[in-house]
């Protein structure tokens, strides 16, 4: 499918049904460099999605996309993992943080942390990842490799929502990166994370209008179960339709 195809009166109806959603509360996860945390500040400010960056939360203190949401101006906070002596510990503890600030959604961005069952449990529905693949192709680590060793002509990079299985979320929406002769992984892992620059602001800007929400493992778009993921175009992401979902 690919959203940002259909006919201008539903991209008009979908920023029409925008407008009059109040804007959601978002707290933003990170573990490292932050480049799509900083690509969803300026998706925020600009107008392409209809949120605002409540909190954003680092398990490592020298985390370098901390420095995102102080030149923001964007409460932040730091929750150590090693400073708790197990996964349960420090889960609550960030769960506990999370709901102080009431976050609509909560956006893992670089958060390389597994969750436990009953963190996923906590905030159901109203979690998502991404992912440099195109799930379920690759999932967990070295994906880039992974598709260089498979011989794949298209690799590329997934937005779903988290459930307890590793990955294995709903997806809402993908984007295709072509693989070229005489790719490393390193090539290939920066054109994936320039294409997830855009997918991400995408991806929370549809949640964010309301037209898309997650119940347990059915995903729907304008009131209609979704049968496959959305496929992202060159379109703006704050115009894109959910095309082709009956």
């Amino acid at each position: 499918m690919m959203p940002g195809r259909g006919d201008a009166t539903g991209a008009g109806s979908a920023q029409d049904h925008r407008k009059q959603e109040p804007a959601r509360r978002l707290a933003v996860l990170i573990s490292g460099r932050g480049s799509n945390l900083k690509a969803l500040i300026d998706a925020c400010a600009d107008g392409r999605v209809n949120g605002r960056i409540v909190l954003v939360i680092s398990n490592r203190p020298q985390a370098p996309g901390l420095a995102y949401a102080r030149d923001a101006g964007i409460p932040h906070a730091v929750i150590n993992h090693r400073q708790y002596a197990d996964r349960e510990a420090f889960d609550r503890a960030l769960g506990d943080t999370l709901d102080e600030h009431q976050p609509d959604l909560i956006v893992l961005a670089g958060f390389m942390r597994v969750l436990t069952p009953g963190f996923v449990a906590r905030f159901a529905d109203r979690m998502v990842n991404i992912h440099p693949s195109l799930l379920p192709d690759f999932r967990g680590l070295d994906t880039h490799a992974r598709a260089l060793a498979a011989g794949v002509e298209h690799h590329g990079a997934s937005v779903h929502f988290v459930t307890a299985e590793l990955d294995g979320g709903p997806v809402i929406i993908q984007v295709r990166v072509p693989v070229r002769p005489g790719d490393s992984p390193e090539t290939l892992a920066a054109r994936v994370q320039a294409a997830e620059h855009r997918l991400y602001p995408a991806a929370v800007g549809l949640i964010c209008s309301g037209r898309i929400h997650a119940s347990g493992d059915t995903l729907w778009c304008d009131g209609k179960p979704m049968q496959q993921p959305l496929l992202l175009d060159p379109a703006p992401e704050s115009t894109q339709p959910c095309a082709g979902t009956t």
